[in-house]
């Protein structure tokens, strides 16, 4: 016999992301400073560190 699915556990949309999305990765990079707004290319974008 299966479980139903409501006894899931409590938090399954809160797992870490380990790959970024675009806009994420930008808001890191300009958070560390090596982000300029005068950049209209978005892809080839620098490897980026996860914050949480």
């Amino acid at each position: 016999m299966s479980r139903h699915t409501s006894y899931g556990k409590a938090n399954k949309g809160a797992k870490k992301r380990n790959v970024l999305k675009r806009f994420e990765r930008i808001d890191v990079l300009k958070k560390l400073g090596r982000w300029n707004d005068e950049r209209e290319r978005v892809t080839g974008l620098p490897k980026t560190p996860v914050i949480a």
